[in-house]
């Protein structure tokens, strides 16, 4: 198997381009090769496929062996990875995920090189059901959910994927690692969901860091910065437009007052190419 190993702000993916659909066995694939100690090592496996609605499909398996819906740092790794290899000529394209149906994608380039992508993430869920959560709520907005008996507030929003926002006092320094698992895990999450810890530094600011359903900590989480936006919003602590600082980088994002649509805009990098030969072990 020929991959390109890439990464958005830090948020790594094994990128495999040129097959036609998903090969068998794709889950324990992606476990294997995802694994840091015996594999290459990501946060994620996705195939660049042909698509019937858009110039390309993507699809994510997460380096536990589910698949994602969606994925925004992947989405601008696959974005860098066709215009620079030649795949599209033009500044903008189209990406069909399975999460979130076909995005609207924009390259801002240097001398040919892709040095950011802009993308339309779409319209965030925020109907509780629909998210998914358990709470029959139009919107589910700092509401109470208790864990090894401490309470959080969460908001949660769905950019195809299912995302709880909770603001805490550094979330630099927060324990993601015990607090992650457990509130992915919760009852109140029929599918799980993407954890992210945040702290409202200015109204155009904020510290975040995210527990991702499937993967862990990672250094980045592109629909948990348009998720933590869009919660901030709600809660009245942030504008429409702001940076999210995450732990391997920043995103600008943006929740349009006119379309509704959230858009997010951030870099994307090459890491390495190889070749994936499964050793007897």
């Amino acid at each position: 198997m020929q991959f390109t190993k890439m990464n958005g702000l830090g948020n790594d993916f094994i990128v495999v381009y040129g097959e036609q659909a998903l090969p068998d066995q794709v889950s324990q694939l992606a476990i294997e090769t995802c694994n840091r100690y015996f594999g290459i090592g990501a946060d994620g496996l996705v195939y660049i496929l042909p698509s019937e609605r858009a110039d390309f499909k993507m699809r994510i398996i997460n380096s536990d062996g589910t698949e994602a819906e969606q994925c925004g740092n992947a989405i601008r790794c696959v974005a860098k990875y066709v215009a620079d290899n030649g795949y599209i000529t033009a500044d903008e394209l189209t990406i069909e995920t399975i999460g979130a149906g076909v995005q609207q994608v924009q390259l801002n380039r240097d001398n040919n090189i892709v040095q950011s992508v802009r993308v339309d993430m779409g319209t965030p869920i925020l109907d509780g059901l629909h998210i998914p959560t358990t709470i029959d709520a139009k919107s589910v907005v700092n509401v109470p959910v208790e864990v090894a008996g401490h309470t959080f507030h969460f908001t949660a929003v769905s950019m195809g994927n299912p995302h709880c926002v909770i603001y805490v006092e550094d979330a630099t320094t927060f324990d993601v690692q015990r607090w992650g698992p457990l509130l992915e895990q919760h009852p109140l999450f029929p599918r799980k969901i993407n954890v992210e810890f945040a702290t409202v530094q200015r109204r155009d600011f904020v510290d975040m860091r995210v527990w991702e359903r499937g993967a862990g900590p990672t250094l980045a989480c592109g629909t948990g910065a348009c998720a933590t936006l869009v919660a901030s919003v709600l809660n009245d602590n942030t504008e429409r437009k702001a940076t999210i600082s995450l732990a391997g980088g920043d995103l600008f994002i943006e929740w349009n007052e006119e379309d509704h649509h959230v858009y997010m805009t951030g870099p994307a990098e090459f890491v390495f190419t190889g070749q994936w030969v499964k050793a007897n072990r």
